[in-house]
This record gives structure tokens, C-alpha cells and sequence, in this order.
């Protein structure tokens, strides 16, 4: 079933297309940064972006055959509507030198193995975690926000050389985050199907 889309989205996205000319992005990095932008109200993210269309190629492969989505915090995903998640933060413990974020991620590394898509929009320390395992990750959408780390571990995220989503600045957060991977969910997959269940509203 193809996802219906409110006028008020639709409304949304004439807008922000009449204000930013997004057609020389390549298809699935222009549907990237426009869910990004739409759900941030923040222009700005069309140049603070970083990704590579080839690696968004075959994450979305990878998502339209079925590979998990791991996010780091519940606020991912619950913006994530259309399809289930792992989210190990319930299960996780601090400890000396580990967040429970990191503790996380490690609990969710060690359930779903390798081949996921995990979707980092809270905490930077999640995010370092990660960069520490060997998850041979099919995507790492990396844009955890905040003041302390979240910059830093971005840019650890780029020099990984994992595929990835990630941006240079400070900003970021849950529902950027879960945009940006909405925007592959809602992309057609080859054959012209949608992934995952129908959305029932915005």
C-alpha cells in the first residue's frame, strides 16, 4: 500500500522546494536532505549535510530487503512509523567509563549482528560505541546533537570511512535523525513498492 501524504505535507515541501533549489542533489540524497529540512524547519542543513549517493543506494537496498533499524533512543523511534526498531536502552546500564547509551549499543550490536541500519540522534557516546565495534554497518545515520561531542563524534563518523549520514555542526537530534531515515523508508524501492507498513497519519 502506497503511503498517503496530507496536504499540509504536501504544502510543505512546495514551500521549501519555492525557497531551495534541491533538483542538482542526486534522487536519494535530495529526498535526505528535504525530509531533514521539512522536519527541522532549518534551510541550513542543505549544506551541513554530509553523504554519498552510492552509499544511500545500497543502504536503501539493504532497508527494502529487510535489514534491522537500530536507533539509539526511544524519540528515534517513535519517528520512525514504518517500520520496527531495536532500541536496547531499557536493557542498558552505565558503568565506569560507559553511558548506557554506549551500553546500548552494544546490547543491540550483539542482538541484530551485521548488515543493520542504525539511526543515532541523542547521544554522542552511542555514537562512539559504535565506531568501537566491528558492526559492518549497512548505514550509520550519525546526527546526534548537543554541545559536548556530538561534532567530534560526527566527524569520527566521516573519517570511519562507514557509510554514512552525518552533518558538520552541532545541531542534529531524534527527529532529524529519524527523517533521514524516513527519507529512504518513504524512497520506492526498484520495483516501485513502499517499505515497511502503511502510515496511518503525519
Amino acid at each position: 500500500m502506497n503511503r498517503v501524504v496530507h496536504p499540509i505535507e504536501e504544502e510543505s515541501f512546495r514551500r521549501l522546494r519555492a525557497r531551495l533549489d534541491t533538483s542538482p542533489f542526486p534522487p536519494l540524497t535530495r529526498a535526505v536532505v528535504e525530509r531533514v529540512i521539512h522536519s527541522a524547519a532549518d534551510l541550513e542543513y542543505a549544506s551541513d549535510l554530509v553523504m554519498d549517493e552510492a552509499d544511500l543506494v545500497r543502504a536503501h537496498a539493504a532497508l527494502h530487503a529487510g535489514a534491522p533499524v537500530v536507533v539509539d533512543v526511544e524519540m528515534v523511534a517513535a519517528g520512525i512509523t514504518r517500520r520496527e526498531t531495536v532500541c536496547r536502552l531499557r536493557d542498558a546500564v552505565a558503568g565506569p567509563g560507559l553511558t548506557r547509551s554506549a551500553h546500548a549499543v552494544r546490547l543491540a550490536h550483539a542482538q541484530v549482528g551485521p548488515g543493520a541500519l542504525w539511526v543515532i540522534g541523542c547521544a554522542p557516546t552511542a555514537l562512539e560505541e559504535l565506531l568501537a565495534l566491528d558492526a559492518s554497518p549497512a548505514l550509520v545515520i550519525g546526527l546526534p546533537v548537543g554541545f559536548v561531542g556530538a561534532a567530534e563524534s560526527k566527524a569520527a563518523l566521516r573519517e570511519s570511512g562507514l557509510p554514512a549520514v552525518s552533518n558538520v555542526s552541532e545541531k542534529g537530534g531524534s527527529a532529524v535523525a529519524a527523517a533521514a531515515l524516513n527519507a529512504l523508508l518513504y524512497h520506492p524501492a526498484p520495483d516501485g513498492t513502499p517499505s515497511g507498513k502503511p502510515e496511518e497519519t503525519l
